[in-house]
C-alpha cells in the first residue's frame, strides 16, 4: 500500500515539474506529433480519432488568437455579441476542419528540424513532412506564440510557404465584402459548414 502511494505522489510530482518548467517550441511540436501519429496509427473508430485529435488542438492551438486574425480588421467593427457568437462558430469550425483533414492520415511521419526565435512573442519551428508512394515531402513551418513561455501556443501553420492563417484571414474577409460588409454572412457559411 506504501508503494502504491509513493507511486501517486512520484507521478503528481513528475507532472508538476513538466507544467512548472517552459517548454522548449520544437518539444512542444514533437509531443503534438507524436501523440497524433499514434492517434491516427491506433485501430480506435473514425469518431474516436477525432475526439481525441481535437483535444490535442484545444491545448495546443490558439484558436481564439487564430480566431481573431482570421475577421482582420472586421474585428475592430463587431459588438462584442457578435464577437462572443463568432468565437464560438470559428472554435466549432476549426477543430471540424482541424480533424477532418487529419483523420484520412494513417500514419503521418513529421520530423523537426530546426527552430528559430523570431522574437519575445513568436518562434517558427521548422519541420518536413516525409514523402510516401502516395504524396511528396511537405515543409510545414510552425508559427509558434511564446508570449507566455510556459504554455506555448500554435499560432500558424505555413506549408510550403503558405500561411493558412493567412489564407483563411483572406476568404472571410473575402465573404464578408461581398455581402457589404455584413458579418452575419460568414456566420452563414460557418454554419453551413458545420452541418455538413
Amino acid at each position: 500500500m506504501k508503494v502504491l502511494k509513493f507511486f501517486f505522489f512520484f507521478t503528481i510530482f513528475i507532472n508538476s515539474i513538466n507544467i512548472t518548467f517552459a517548454k522548449e517550441p520544437s518539444e512542444l511540436i514533437n509531443g503534438i506529433v507524436d501523440e497524433a501519429a499514434s492517434i491516427l496509427s491506433s485501430e480506435d473508430p473514425v469518431e474516436s480519432k477525432i475526439i481525441k485529435l481535437n483535444a490535442i488542438a484545444e491545448r495546443s492551438v490558439d484558436i481564439n488568437g487564430i480566431g481573431m486574425y482570421t475577421l482582420g480588421k472586421y474585428r475592430k467593427t463587431i459588438d462584442e455579441e457578435q464577437k462572443s457568437k463568432y468565437q464560438k462558430l470559428f472554435r466549432s469550425y476549426f477543430l471540424k476542419s482541424f480533424s477532418s483533414r487529419l483523420v484520412d492520415y494513417t500514419n503521418p511521419r513529421i520530423n523537426v528540424v530546426s527552430q528559430k526565435k523570431i522574437n519575445d512573442k513568436y518562434t517558427i519551428v521548422n519541420s518536413v513532412l516525409e514523402a510516401t508512394s502516395k504524396r511528396p515531402q511537405v515543409k510545414i513551418d510552425w508559427r509558434i506564440y511564446t508570449k507566455n513561455p510556459e504554455r506555448p501556443l500554435i499560432r500558424d501553420l505555413i506549408v510550403e510557404g503558405l500561411s493558412l492563417a493567412r489564407t483563411q484571414k483572406e476568404e472571410f474577409n473575402s465573404i464578408i465584402q461581398n455581402n457589404d460588409g455584413d458579418i452575419n454572412a460568414l456566420f452563414k457559411t460557418l454554419e453551413e459548414f458545420l452541418i455538413k
